[in-house]
């Protein structure tokens, strides 16, 4: 009832501004997909060093796991397809999300890291702050046609991500109202992954808030759309390669919830050693992540103000970060906080100084792909001398 409270008083459904937009690919009126050319590349085939056998050739009407019926691709990435399925079962949701992991051997870590850290997130489901973490409530291994074993992640079906929903509002940003009820959501979800699971998401922006549905009705219309509309394919030997879908159409309300997701890069903080590696998009990097002294929740609390900043201005904050040449370059970042907080404060250049030679547990490669062992090689550093004066030289930032 607080909820709905706060989105009676705070939001007004405006249909008019919303059209669905169907992808042209999907408008033909006919039951036959879509056969793309051989010669056009098609999504995962991007990818650099793309082998078909390490995806899992899924098919719509395919059930996995016994339980989930396969129904349409909505997305991909270096080391996954990401399906719409119907949970045959039902419990606890009637259409779900299957995250089909690659069979790459250079990911296997990862995959198992990001397994794991979903089984933290479920530590207390009882708390509130639960409700706006998305937490995958199923894992399974899928084995391919050739015995290949694909690990699998089962999340609640979402809409989109906060990024893409902000550009159906007016002016392409959330009204402060508004933005004023998701804070208080992604805050909750937030305390709940820092408090109760000893958690750190490293990359908390508007592409990693997913929002939820608003009516289940937004899925059956969907669903009835691409039986009616089969995804465009190419096929390759006896493999399909879909061409996602993940426009669901104008919004039939504003009652949307907005979760946490995409855990892939979180790291626990639940030892003792402090974690100093570079995290974060350039972006959203903290002050202390740059300067290399030990980071924790704080970051994620950084993050989370600049992109409240670009939710409300559809802007960036943070506008002076590259070179001449384009490159990010963290000197230049370090002074444009200087220039919009002011200097920083004396603790944290003592941290600095204290840090600043110390090496990392492990060498990381740079964006110019130079290994690297300490913040001061990666970014660039030091920023500030031995009295601590900063060696960067501040921007003027207009209003």
């Amino acid at each position: 009832m607080i909820v709905r409270k706060h989105f009676c008083r705070y939001t007004r459904p405006s249909h008019s501004r919303l059209p669905y937009n169907i992808s042209r690919l999907m408008t033909s009126s006919s039951r036959t997909p879509k056969i793309l050319p051989s010669d056009v590349l098609v999504e995962e085939e991007r990818v650099p060093g793309y082998r078909p056998e390490f995806y899992y050739p899924a098919n719509p009407g395919e059930v996995v796991n016994n339980r989930y019926k396969i129904l349409t691709k909505v997305g991909w990435g270096t080391a996954s397809t990401v399906w719409l399925a119907e949970d045959l079962e039902r419990t606890p949701f009637q259409h779900v999300t299957i995250k089909i992991n690659t069979s790459n051997p250079d990911y296997e870590d990862n995959i198992l890291h990001e397994l794991g850290i979903n089984k933290s997130l479920t530590k207390d489901p009882s708390l509130a702050g639960f409700a706006f973490v998305r937490a995958a409530f199923d894992d399974f291994v899928a084995i391919g046609p050739t015995g290949t074993a694909h690990s699998c992640l089962v999340f609640e079906a979402m809409r989109e991500p906060l990024s893409q929903f902000q550009h159906r509002l007016v002016g392409d940003s959330v009204p402060p109202q508004l933005l004023k009820v998701y804070v208080d959501f992604i805050l909750q979800g937030l305390d709940y992954l820092h408090s109760e699971c000893q958690i750190i998401h490293t990359d908390l922006k508007a592409d990693n808030i997913m929002m939820s549905f608003e009516d289940p009705s937004v899925i059956d219309e969907y669903v009835n759309a691409q039986s009616d509309h089969p995804m465009p394919r190419k096929i390759v030997n006896d493999r399909n390669i879909y061409l996602s879908h993940n426009n669901f159409g104008a919004l039939k309300s504003y009652w949307i919830l907005p979760k946490i997701a995409d855990f892939g890069l979180a790291h626990r903080r639940d030892g003792e050693k402090p974690l100093r590696h570079p995290i974060q998009p350039p972006l959203y990097h903290a002050p202390e992540v740059l300067l290399g002294v030990p980071w924790s929740y704080s970051a994620d609390i950084w993050s989370l103000g600049v992109m409240l900043f670009e939710l409300l201005e559809d802007k960036e904050l943070f506008v002076h970060l590259k070179s001449p040449n384009g490159e990010y370059t963290a000197q230049a970042h370090i002074a444009e906080m200087i220039a919009l907080l002011g200097p920083p404060p004396q603790k944290i250049i003592d941290q600095e100084k204290h840090w600043r030679e110390i090496p990392w547990e492990r060498s990381f490669s740079s964006p110019s792909g130079t290994w690297c062992d300490t913040a001061r090689e990666y970014y660039g550093g030091p920023f500030f001398d031995s009295k601590g004066m900063s060696k960067v030289q501040t921007p003027t930032i207009g209003p």
